[in-house]
């Protein structure tokens, strides 16, 4: 099978075995042998972040990562309270518009985009707004490659006895995250990421605790709602409305390639192909976007170079044709393309990209080194 390296934030490259295992024996989702699957997917997910099973629960949900945003904010917030959105990205600004599209009562404490948010502050919108019951925020905002300090963020939330939801969608699986250290009570993540599953399935971790107290919180969607869906899967291990069925045995194969992997190990690869990724762009005279000291590891943005030449989408469509595939930016009014240590990649398949980037540069004259603005 070709093999594609993709450098987009995801979907991930997958492995062939993780394709493969989509092609089964058709099966209705009702079955005792599918039911199975999914308790051992449901626990395999909680044990990524080292959640006891006892407290944390994995609830799943067709749908890509955007599903888990709406399913966390119109499901935990009780009657009569705000949420408190972080906002210092392109994914926490989708929340904001989540609450928005719902008429969800919310405070959008926006930040800069290239900085670390500021604690104080968050603190005194959480003296100042005792109602606020749910706080909210991206770990990775991979728009820039900013990381957000969640246990300090959660810490502060805790104090004022909030509900700490964080978008894990980009870390989960790839950095590691224990979700009781990390102060976080709800996090989520999609299949296509980082157990590098394929796209479709999605899935929310919590407190079972609070996912029960939700179920007398107001009922803001059908299909969207976290209790209801958690509670079917307690009752019956079946998710309440059809599943899709073939990416979850990919899933399950994923996540036997993760623990046969180990976390560390594969944090230690994604990396290595972080620094093969930065090291090359630098080599160019690219301008990366986020400081190293508070860069997630994961994603690098790039300014475009000051060259008349220059072309993203010739760019881009030179290395797609020879199998490698890069990404346009997040930040509105700024030129960048993304590159990410995403995927069943290695340091090698980064060289390998670069010897074709360097042709696509050379082909569309673009000087090297580059100048930048």
């Amino acid at each position: 099978m070709k093999r594609n390296i993709l450098l987009n934030p995801g979907p991930a490259t997958t492995t062939d075995t993780v394709k493969m295992a989509q092609v089964v024996p058709d099966i209705c989702p009702r079955e005792k042998e599918f039911v199975a699957l999914m308790r051992e997917l449901e626990e395999g997910l909680v044990k990524i972040v080292h959640g006891d099973l006892d407290v944390y629960s994995a609830v799943l949900f067709c749908g890509s990562g955007t599903i888990s945003m709406d399913i966390c904010l119109n499901s935990l917030l009780p009657a009569d309270k705000k949420i408190l959105v972080i906002d210092n990205g392109a994914y926490s600004r989708r929340a904001v518009e989540i609450c928005e599209y719902y008429g969800l009562p919310h405070i959008d404490l926006g930040m800069p985009m290239n900085s670390l948010p500021d604690l104080g502050k968050i603190e005194g919108v959480l003296q100042e707004n005792p109602d606020v019951a749910l706080v909210y925020t991206t770990h990775h905002e991979t728009g820039t490659g900013l990381l957000n300090p969640i246990r300090e963020i959660g810490a502060l939330v805790h104090k004022y006895n909030a509900l700490f939801v964080v978008d894990t969608t980009s870390t989960y699986a790839m950095r590691p995250i224990d979700i009781a250290a990390d102060e976080i009570d709800f996090c989520m993540a999609s299949a296509q990421k980082g157990i590098m599953g394929m796209t479709g399935l999605s899935f929310v971790i919590g407190k079972k605790a609070a996912i029960e107290a939700s179920a007398s919180y107001p009922k803001r969607s059908y299909y969207c709602n976290l209790y209801m869906q958690y509670e079917y899967f307690k009752q019956h291990g079946e998710m309440h409305f059809t599943p899709p069925v073939q990416v979850i045995y990919a899933a399950v194969q994923a996540l036997k390639e993760y623990f046969a992997e180990g976390e560390q190990a594969k944090w230690e690869r994604h990396k290595r192909v972080f620094s093969a990724i930065t090291a090359g762009l630098k080599e160019l005279g690219f301008q990366i976007y986020m400081p190293d000291e508070i860069a997630s590891g994961l994603v690098a943005a790039a300014l475009y170079p000051d060259d008349p030449n220059w072309d993203f989408t010739k760019i881009h469509d030179y290395c797609y044709e020879r199998g490698f595939t890069i990404y346009p930016g997040k930040v509105e009014n700024m030129g960048m393309f993304r590159l990410c240590a995403l995927g069943a990649i290695d340091e090698a398949d980064i060289y390998a990209f670069f010897e074709v980037f360097k042709e696509a540069l050379a082909a569309n004259h673009v000087a090297i080194p580059l100048k930048q603005r």
